[in-house]
């Protein structure tokens, strides 16, 4: 089977108690059953601490207090970690942010941007490829291969333009390159792509679009931190598009692009990666923590995630001609 991960994948380290933020924070703590088996299992005071706060609705969770996992010390570190060792976490914090994207005959192991340090890396360090290797197992896949052939190359190729333009060009051809794509997936013919052709096509499609709408589009999501909120609602754009925005549209390609296998919808994961670009450069500030804030709004909400993708043929901040029309600022 093949494994395919990303380059900085193994290099990841906590930074526990020197991290800016905490996944220990804002965030009920999902339980596999096995870990809320043992919790619950547990004598003295760490197990009575454990059955008090673990519940079970849709599965079992640590139910945050004060807006933080109770089992967070004041030193950044986990109690449970701290007295049973790292093989005692649940699954969740045991693997957080590791991804993992299983396809049946190949896997793609990635990091979350919605962890600081992840972030740093995703965002600053140079692009490399992902590193490829072999390992035992794998099953029959379930997708389609010729749509998945079709997936995997042009992943490539979006990849490889986003490289070779300056960002905001880059961005609008990754939205036209997804409607060759999207045609391929529907049925149509494989067209080779002119991007000074399209660049000129761009031009005479966009739009007028306000960021403030994009932003009203954003503040309709579920909120979950009020520094979320604070940020959409009090923006200090960047006069300038910085590469941490190129870095992260290629987190979105290499994350993203390949789950239209599920759905054959690949324009609305697109417009997805498009909006955070846009909305990222428009709210300012480091635009590695902003990045960071809006993966953990939005990218661990699987109903934020899914309203975005619904929204992108519906909402007009979503269109088009508008999100080409922001790209030209």
């Amino acid at each position: 089977m093949l494994i395919r991960k990303n380059a900085y994948f193994d290099a990841f380290r906590c930074i526990a108690g020197s991290c800016p933020d905490s996944c220990c924070q804002e965030w009920d703590v999902a339980v596999d059953e096995d870990a809320a088996a043992y919790y619950r299992s547990l004598p003295g005071e760490l197990g009575d601490r454990l059955r008090q706060k673990l519940k079970q609705e849709d599965g079992w969770y640590l139910e945050i207090t004060d807006r933080r996992c109770p089992m967070w010390r004041g030193d950044g570190l986990c109690q449970i970690q701290f007295e049973l060792g790292e093989g005692a976490l649940c699954k969740t914090c045991r693997e957080f942010p590791r991804l993992t994207h299983d396809y049946g005959d190949f896997v793609e192991y990635g990091l979350e941007l919605s962890c600081p340090e992840a972030a740093r890396i995703l965002l600053t360090a140079p692009a490399r490829p992902a590193v490829e290797g072999e390992a035992p197992g794998g099953e029959t896949p379930e997708y389609d291969a010729e749509i998945m052939d079709i997936l995997l190359r042009t992943r490539r190729q979006a990849l490889a333009l986003l490289e070779q333009h300056p960002v905001p060009q880059a961005l609008q051809l990754l939205l036209l390159y997804g409607y060759r794509v999207q045609d391929e997936l529907d049925g149509g013919e494989a067209v080779a792509f002119d991007a000074e052709a399209e660049l000129a096509f761009a031009r005479q499609m966009a739009q007028p679009g306000t960021a403030e709408d994009l932003r009203g589009f954003y503040l309709s999501l579920e909120l979950l931190t009020e520094r979320w909120e604070n940020r959409l609602r009090n923006p200090q754009p960047l006069t300038r598009w910085p590469e941490e925005i190129r870095a992260l549209a290629r987190y979105g390609i290499e994350r993203y692009w390949l789950q239209a296998v599920s759905d054959f919808d690949l324009i609305c994961r697109v417009k997805l990666i498009l909006s955070a670009c846009i909305l990222i450069k428009n709210l300012g500030g480091d635009p590695v923590a902003t990045a960071q804030l809006w993966s953990k709004e939005i990218e661990n909400s699987a109903e934020n995630v899914d309203t975005i993708l619904d929204a992108a043929y519906t909402h007009p901040a979503l269109t088009d001609v508008r999100l080409l029309g922001l790209l030209e600022r």
